[in-house]
């Protein structure tokens, strides 16, 4: 669906390239893989034409030993609607609020036996506010009408949320990979972007 941003596999890269300060994971292409292996024929292609030895330095290509597998699997918007408001004398205000949820699935599967090996599923509530201010009043012998209205909408970023349940997605695989003994994360691990100073 276009109502969620389309580039979920980008968001998924980014939080694995920066979990653990980029030290947790080996992120191999995928997703432009057919851009990588024509480049590199092009590349062999080239030398051989020009009768040129191969000293590109091209490595051969890393295989993965899992494979992040997974994507949005629902976007439900109006799951609760509602607000408030009051008037008095024809002055007025109002609160209205609706709760939309996106819901993120993310699966390890081993590339040896194809076998899923971690598993989890992630949702994350975005939140829409508007407030409303307003007077209704009639003036002057009641013959002339004074109406004023000011309000304000505020919209949670779909983005953004999407992006925050990939990374609780990602935390969440870190976790049961430690928990099933795939891994063990040493703690305390440093926060991101901690400096130290010499």
């Amino acid at each position: 669906s276009t109502a969620v941003s389309q580039g979920a596999n980008t968001m998924l890269i980014e939080a694995l390239k920066t979990a653990g300060n980029g030290k947790w994971f080996r992120v191999v292409e995928r997703v432009g893989i057919d851009h990588l292996t024509r480049e590199r024929q092009i590349v062999r292609t080239t030398r051989e034409q020009y009768d040129e030895e191969d000293d590109t330095g091209l490595a051969p290509l890393l295989f993965a030993g899992m494979i992040l597998e997974g994507g949005v699997i629902g976007f439900d918007t109006n799951i609760e609607t509602g607000g408030r408001g009051a008037r008095y004398l024809g002055i007025g205000a109002s609160q209205a609020y609706r709760r939309d949820i996106v819901t993120v699935h993310l699966r390890a599967v081993s590339t040896l036996t194809g076998e899923v090996l971690l598993n989890v599923q992630t949702s994350k509530t975005i939140l829409s506010i508007a407030d409303g201010f307003d007077v209704f009043k009639f003036i002057d012998m009641d013959t002339k009408l004074v109406e004023i209205e000011d309000g304000m909408t505020e919209n949670e970023s779909v983005t953004r949320s999407l992006r925050s349940c990939i990374e609780a997605a990602v935390l969440e695989i870190i976790y049961q990979g430690e928990k099933e003994e795939f891994w063990k994360i040493n703690w305390p691990v440093e926060p991101a972007g901690e400096i130290i100073e010499p």
